[in-house]
């Protein structure tokens, strides 16, 4: 995780040529440049995967139940008879999916509250860091259980969850950053030419917490990529017949004596998910953080 006195440091690490420093970073990081593929052939599979699949995901055919691989079922069939490759390419649509849409709502609206509590007046401030810390004191695993509980497993319960556990953590950064940008000369060069708060914040405070926050955003995706997978495997994640890495992971453990294949198919994409993202998050802390970073 970037630690908050990096993060308020990353501002002097971008400019206009971030992006072919980056590639400059990643020709150079092999891990990063690893990370950025496995991300490209994870995200191209997903998006694709309705053209790459053999058989209908959801199918169930009566005679080749937990098959082996052969050149009709590419990863073998689960107990269903389901075509498992077709099951694991359409089932990365939905890790992907909870967590661009879950972390991309806990963007959002850590982003307005963190620069209302760094920007606004003491008491606000105050009163936001209470209800930040309110929702952090509660275990993650029993707030999800608790709320898919009462709301019944489903894809908007898993988003609703992660969403709501990982705001207070964006919020926090972008008041910190907000709190130091507030007190810089250039924003009381800005007030005295007569600026208003909103033009403050959109043009002087925005882009400087924006870049940072999205590194800090893009490592957290491995963690939301298991967590969905966790729900699932355990049943409280989208319902059947919906094909979910998590889910044909359970399929697999509980067959896992007759055939291996649902385990391996289903494991090595989180796996290779989870590392890409990792390797990629790493790379671009290295680049922006100034603590981190190497000369290029």
């Amino acid at each position: 995780m970037v630690s908050v006195e990096a993060i308020s440091e990353a501002n002097d690490a971008i400019d206009t040529g971030a992006f072919r420093t980056l590639l400059r970073q990643l020709r150079k990081n092999r891990l990063g440049g690893l990370g950025a593929v496995l991300v490209v052939i994870i995200m191209a599979s997903a998006i694709f995967a309705p053209l790459l699949i053999t058989h209908d995901p959801i199918r169930i055919m009566v005679g080749p139940r937990l098959a082996a691989p052969s050149m009709d079922f590419l990863l073998g069939t689960d107990q269903l008879g389901r075509d498992t490759f077709s099951r694991t390419m359409m089932g990365g649509r939905i890790p992907l999916f909870v967590a661009f849409a879950s972390l991309g709502s806990s963007l959002a609206v850590g982003l307005v509250l963190g620069l209302i509590a760094g920007f606004g007046p003491r008491w606000l401030d105050n009163l936001l860091l209470l209800f930040f810390d309110t929702i952090r004191s509660f275990p993650s695993t029993i707030f999800a259980l608790a709320i898919i509980a009462l709301l019944g497993p489903s894809l908007a319960s898993v988003i609703l969850v992660i969403s709501i556990t990982s705001m207070p953590i964006y919020a926090r950064v972008v008041r910190t950053q907000t709190e130091a940008l507030r007190s810089s000369e250039y924003i009381a060069a800005e007030r005295c030419m007569g600026a208003g708060s909103t033009r403050i914040l959109a043009v002087h405070v925005l882009p400087n917490v924006l870049g940072p926050l999205l590194i800090l955003v893009s490592m957290d995706v491995p963690a939301v990529i298991a967590v969905e997978a966790g729900l699932s495997f355990l049943g409280m994640g989208v319902r059947p017949p919906t094909p979910d890495w998590g889910a044909i992971l359970n399929d697999g453990y509980s067959y896992i004596n007759q055939t291996p294949w649902l385990v391996i198919a289903s494991g090595i994409p989180i796996v290779l998910a989870t590392l890409g993202f990792t390797f990629l998050g790493e790379a671009l802390r290295d680049l922006f953080d100034p603590k981190l970073r190497k000369d290029l």
